[in-house]
């Protein structure tokens, strides 16, 4: 992710309805603290190249899309990564 502290990262996919649709773009701050009910930008050590947003559920981190239907989250990939905490959506 290099280091700049803050990131735009475009949605892609449902499962993040209806929060979040898909071509929403969201700043993601690097250096904020994730808490239960933040929305992140995750990734699961299973699958190290792909980027997800989702809502944090528990400590830890156990993640999950507002779309249950149309999520792969914590649920399938266990605990994830937390990148970044999203702080704005742009559109």
């Amino acid at each position: 992710m290099g280091w700049w502290p803050i990131r735009f990262v475009t949605v892609r996919g449902p499962s993040m309805a209806p929060t979040l649709k898909d071509g929403d773009v969201v700043l993601i701050r690097r250096t904020q603290r994730a808490k239960p009910g933040d929305v992140v930008l995750v990734r699961w050590p299973s699958r190290p190249h792909q980027l997800s947003i989702k809502r944090v559920e528990q400590p830890g981190y156990f993640v999950v899309g507002d779309n249950p239907f149309a999520s792969t989250d914590s649920r399938e990939l266990g605990m994830a990564e937390v990148l970044g905490v999203m702080v704005y959506k742009l559109r």
